[in-house]
């Protein structure tokens, strides 16, 4: 397959006239200042597409559901209640359904490749289907039906809060010992052999106040070499939590007691000192920002500036899904570093395109994050491509140098108009080749939802 473009943003410069040649999912062969064949795919500008390193899937239904004040402070653990009263409602062909819609629409905002967080295990009651990895699977099937890139993570929950308390409604749907969940995990990469060879399995603990040190240990024995993601640092109150009962804060406590390394994603790491966020950057480990989500919890802002000065890496994700936009997600990263500075152009290193260092930073580092040999535009690498269109009003006054920018500040997702995961066209002139058939099954199967959380 030929992929021709007028221009490609290569991984070390703009080039016009390009046409990448993929096999077997990869990028095998980038020519310069060709002509286009008829046998070419055309497009008008291609760049690398991002991975959605985060992401909870079936939290996309529930969008708009809690944007309503009641009496008392709003904050994020009102809004926990709420959607752990919702998820007691979901079915297995309920998360498919959701899963496939969010992938897609994920694949139409310009990501490739996913980071499925994954902690709904059980029936509503807590027991556990006769297929322990049931809902996993339903992740899996979703994946395969919208054909994006997964990296599909087991999450092990076993507790309440750092005191070990024990798990009650919402909640009992995620529990599992650290057996339970090796065995989900192993039974996922089974399953995830359906898929593409790019599929892959992850791990992720929690967080701190979900799991304990001893069953953090335990589970990253079983997976040594696995990619590993976890929550940490995304709440004041989470924070004073882990102080009280571990005597250090979360990150803290996480870089005294593990070696973090590469194969780490931190997600939110909302709320750290100056030597957390240095000492985090030093690790190599990738944070995982997810600003939309964080902004309507209420999280607060992370220390971009310290972290970029210490070479810190970060990537995007979608978290809780209430907006699927990689445009926005980079917009909002910016935005909320310059209200806190009352600056501007802060996430770029020196002199350069902030649009630019952000977004190239998100693929390269959110590939990193999830295991995935994608990021950049060169042999050997998975194409995970998107394409978009200069000539749309947001974008025709651009100078290619500039295209970044505009694709960060100035444009809405609307100027996709292709996207490839690991070569797959999934999406052609803005429609996805599955589209009608993932929103039929998404509209049944909200239609009823809709009935049980009326009753």
């Amino acid at each position: 397959m030929n992929i021709f473009s007028q221009r490609a943003r290569l991984a070390d410069r703009w080039a016009e006239n390009v046409r990448v040649t993929v096999s077997d999912g990869q990028i095998e062969k980038i020519e310069i200042g060709v002509k286009p064949d008829s046998a070419d795919t055309k497009v008008d500008t291609l760049l690398p597409a991002l991975t959605n390193l985060h992401s909870h899937s079936f939290q996309r239904a529930m969008a708009g559901m809690t944007e309503y004040r009641t009496a008392g402070q709003e904050n994020f653990w009102t809004w926990r209640e709420l959607m752990y009263r919702f998820l007691n409602h979901l079915t297995p062909e309920d998360i498919s359904a959701i899963a496939a819609l969010t992938f897609m629409e994920m694949q139409k905002s310009g990501y490739a490749s996913v980071g499925e967080f994954h902690y709904i295990h059980h029936q509503q009651s807590g027991s556990a289907y006769d297929n322990p990895a049931e809902l996993s699977e339903r992740i899996i099937e979703a994946a395969n039906l919208t054909g994006i890139g997964l990296t599909h993570m087991p999450v092990l929950y076993t507790y309440a809060g750092v005191q070990n308390q024990p798990l009650e409604g919402g909640q009992l749907r995620f529990g599992n010992s650290v057996d339970n969940i090796c065995k989900i995990v192993s039974m996922s990469q089974k399953a995830i052999g359906l898929l593409p060879a790019d599929a892959r399995v992850g791990i992720a603990p929690h967080s701190l106040r979900a799991t304990s040190p001893s069953d953090i240990k335990e589970f990253l024995s079983c997976y040594p070499d696995m990619q590993v993601h976890m929550h940490i640092a995304e709440q004041n109150k989470e924070v004073s939590e882990v102080v009280e009962a571990f005597g250090a804060r979360p990150v803290e406590w996480l870089l005294e007691h593990h070696a973090v390394d590469a194969k780490w994603c931190l997600i939110h790491a909302t709320h750290m000192t100056k030597a957390e966020t240095i000492g985090l950057a030093k690790t190599g480990a990738v944070v995982g920002l997810c600003p939309i989500t964080e902004s309507n919890l209420g999280d607060g802002i992370f220390n971009g500036p310290t972290f970029l000065k210490a070479n810190g890496k970060f990537g995007i994700g979608s978290d809780s899904n209430i907006n699927i936009s990689l445009t926005e997600e980079l917009r909002t990263l910016e935005y909320s570093q310059r209200l806190r500075d009352q600056q501007r152009n802060i996430m770029v290193q020196g002199d350069g395109s902030v649009g630019e260092a952000l977004y190239l930073g998100a693929a390269s580092n959110g590939a990193q994050a999830i295991t995935r040999q994608s990021g950049s535009i060169a042999p050997g690498k998975l194409a995970d491509l998107v394409a978009i269109d200069s000539c749309h009003p947001s974008l025709f006054a651009l100078r290619d140098s500039q295209l970044m920018d505009g694709l960060v500040f100035a444009a809405k997702d609307t100027v996709i108009t292709d996207v490839w995961s690991a070569g797959r066209h999934q999406v052609r002139t803005g429609v996805h080749v599955a589209e009608d058939i993932i929103k039929a099954s998404y509209f049944d199967t909200i239609s009823n939802l809709k009935e049980r959380l009326d009753q």
